[in-house]
């Protein structure tokens, strides 16, 4: 897996991009079939930090989230819990929708 992390009109702290890197490697234990994850910081407005991440995972579509927040790291947190609902969604609506076979399905003759 594939993680890059960029940062625009500006630099982070020197903590901060490994700390990163671990938060946003866990999102690979929710889908197996993520290949790369992209993590885009935007310290224009230096009050409000904005953080997107897009996550891409093979036969499916990228998923994106973004949020800002007063520093890098609480706007990380506000984006994963975003980035992980929809990595749940995707998983389910690839392997939760599969047709039930005819001797799981009851029937009303059984029953009586």
């Amino acid at each position: 897996m594939q993680t890059s992390i960029s940062v625009r009109h500006g630099e982070l702290q020197p903590g901060d991009q490994p700390l990163i890197e671990d938060k946003v490697a866990k999102l690979r234990r929710l889908f197996d079939r993520v290949n790369a994850i992209e993590v885009i910081i935007d310290l224009k407005d230096l009050d409000h930090p904005w953080v997107e991440i897009k996550v891409s995972a093979e036969h499916a579509n990228d998923c994106v989230a973004s949020a800002d927040s007063t520093t890098v790291l609480s706007a990380l947190d506000l984006a994963l819990p975003k980035i992980e609902q929809q990595l749940r969604k995707l998983k389910e609506k690839l392997t939760g929708h599969r047709a039930v076979s005819h001797k799981h399905i009851d029937s009303p003759l059984e029953s009586d």
